[in-house]
């Protein structure tokens, strides 16, 4: 996940509770939609973290070391690898760019982890964007802890149904209860912006929500919960 973008971070701002660096290697690098990748790296013996936590990468390439960038792991702490879903935007020329670039044997460098997200109970997920990616280390703990997803939905707003990361992984989770929505019209999923109307089908002032996407999306559904009754301390994101 892109932090800087998407729940608030900025870029060179992370505040990291454990300053480690580690070198990792790229084992494999898949597609995952037309401008998202699914990235695999061995993963250090001595590195641990909570799910939802986030990571600085550099990417070991000659004017890119000094480059970081924030995302999140979306394997658990206890699996052998270290993975990453990132999407890549090749019209910044930034460091996703390089990363969607990367060829197995490539090299970045690590920081952290950092980051307040974690696992708090079953609750209502709201993401946007490559902002899913802490969720889906969540929920992949939630459900590997109790075997089912049962009490918790995911609602996924995206531009176009193209952009919908995990979509078929989502829809098998146990338990998991799935709403996807885009800007779009036509799509295959409702065209449909995440406002109160659409948030008070799903939501009570008991709701446990968790929350991470574009700042302007955030800030208007943060909004939106506070109107429907949620308190800030019901309401899990980074805070900074």
């Amino acid at each position: 996940m892109r932090f800087a973008k998407y729940c608030g971070m900025r870029p060179g701002s992370c505040r990291m509770e454990v300053s480690v660096s580690h070198r990792l290697k790229l084992t494999r690098i898949e597609p995952v939609t037309h401008d998202t990748y699914h990235l695999v790296f061995d993963r250090p013996d001595t590195f641990d973290y909570r799910p939802g936590q986030g990571v600085e990468l550099h990417v070991l390439k000659p004017g890119w070391e000094d480059k970081g960038r924030p995302f999140t792991p979306i394997t658990l702490p206890h699996e052998p690898t270290l993975e990453f879903i990132i999407k890549s935007y090749p019209d910044h020329h930034g460091v996703t760019e390089q990363i969607g670039g990367m060829k197995p044997g490539d090299e970045v460098e690590m920081k952290g982890p950092f980051g307040a997200i974690s696992d708090k109970g079953p609750g209502v997920f709201i993401a946007g964007g490559a902002g899913v990616t802490p969720m889906i280390a969540i929920l992949r703990k939630h459900l590997h802890e109790h075997g089912t997803l049962a009490g918790s939905t995911l609602i996924f707003a995206n531009r176009t149904e193209a952009d919908i990361i995990w979509r078929e992984r989502f829809e098998a989770m146990e338990g998991l209860t799935t709403a996807f929505v885009v800007d779009e019209a036509g799509a295959g999923v409702p065209q449909q912006r995440v406002d109160r109307e659409y948030l008070k089908q799903f939501v009570t002032p008991q709701t446990l929500c968790y929350l991470c996407g574009p700042p302007p999306m955030m800030k208007a559904v943060r909004a939106a919960l506070t109107d429907l009754g949620v308190a800030a301390e019901r309401i899990v994101e980074e805070k900074f």
